[in-house]
């Protein structure tokens, strides 16, 4: 009779070990919430750029008969590139001269007929309106045979050569690039949210990847209107040492000049769904679960605007053990400084 054992018994015996294994608390690591001061940082994506910058094509379209391209050479302003075959515009300029002079000829016997009464106004008028016509023809026929003529405009170093003599080409045909690397620009765009570290004059780094070092930059201007698609502002710094080439991708980073109290956490200890952020807190021993909203990021850490206060006990170790009211056990309690490392 001591051997059998109804199943109600056997279902008592069981029920105070779930309930022992249900109540069992987790280890957790936990840190104290305080403010301290915070320098607010961004880093954005940037292009080197050239401080001035063109792509060489003729103004008019022809056979080139002269062509002074010294590939990654260094030339100056006014320095003559290409010349477009003009042998069409110098014929019609000589034969508008002849006219002209014969015009000039025609004008002079006309107005001495016309002062002795044998010539009526409106034909010496025709006259001197042929003079006219005729030098605006040839005004017109020598801005085309200027146009022929490629000038550098201005200082800079020319890039690789893209035609050869005796090539014909049109006004979208591009000679060659021109670029001036005096003075490298770093163009770079930011969230509009970040718009106050945007102070002109102000310092940024840059740097070309991982590895190199960093070098400095000033910030020069900023477009006035935000990028409607983005939503970012574009900025443009002047980089003040070293050389780097136009069209280079480099990291743009902005520290804040002033410094800030915030509240901030380790991000792994956030715990984010489709609509809020939490952190899990000790309180009384047990999880309790709060929503909070988050500012500025930096690499490890997350600045808390709002749900968390000074002085709160945040879990930053055992975070997915946790659940709602489920009782802990704190381990330890961390600094930020430490977390980190």
């Amino acid at each position: 009779m001591l051997a059998c054992k109804s199943k109600n018994d056997k279902d008592k015996d069981k029920a105070p070990k779930q309930q022992t294994s249900s109540q069992q608390a987790v280890v957790v690591d936990v840190m104290i919430a305080s403010q301290q001061d915070v320098i607010s940082s961004i880093e954005a994506n940037g292009t080197v750029v050239a401080s001035e910058y063109v792509e060489l094509r003729p103004e008019i379209g022809g056979r080139i008969t002269y062509l002074n391209i010294p590939e990654g050479g260094y030339i100056q302003k006014g320095t003559v590139i290409a010349k477009v075959n003009d042998a069409d515009y110098v014929a019609t300029l000589n034969k508008s001269k002849a006219q002209l002079e014969l015009a000039v000829k025609t004008e002079e016997r006309l107005r001495k007929l016309l002062s002795i009464g044998g010539l009526n106004q409106a034909d010496y008028d025709a006259a001197v309106n042929q003079i006219s016509s005729l030098k605006a023809d040839i005004g017109y026929t020598q801005a085309q045979i200027e146009k022929t003529v490629l000038r550098a405009p201005f200082s800079g170093v020319v890039g690789l050569r893209q035609v050869s003599m005796g090539a014909y080409v049109n006004t979208s045909t591009v000679l060659a690039t021109l670029q001036q690397l005096d003075r490298i620009r770093v163009d770079f765009t930011i969230p509009e949210e970040y718009s106050s570290l945007i102070v002109k004059g102000h310092q940024v780094d840059v740097q070309t990847d991982a590895n190199a070092k960093a070098t400095k930059a000033t910030i020069i201007a900023t477009e006035p209107q935000v990028i409607q698609n983005t939503r970012n502002l574009k900025v443009r710094t002047i980089l003040q040492e070293g050389r780097l080439n136009p069209g280079a991708y480099v990291k743009v980073k902005l520290t804040s000049a002033r410094s800030k109290k915030a509240i901030m956490v380790p991000t792994n200890a956030i715990i984010p769904d489709d609509k809020n952020k939490q952190l899990v807190l000790v309180k009384n021993g047990k999880a309790a679960f709060v929503n909070v909203e988050t500012g500025d990021r930096q690499a490890n850490n997350a600045e808390v605007t709002k749900g968390l206060n000074p002085g709160d006990s945040v879990v930053v170790t055992g975070v997915l053990f946790a659940r709602p009211k489920s009782p802990l056990k704190v381990r330890s309690v961390k600094t930020l400084e430490q977390l980190n490392n």
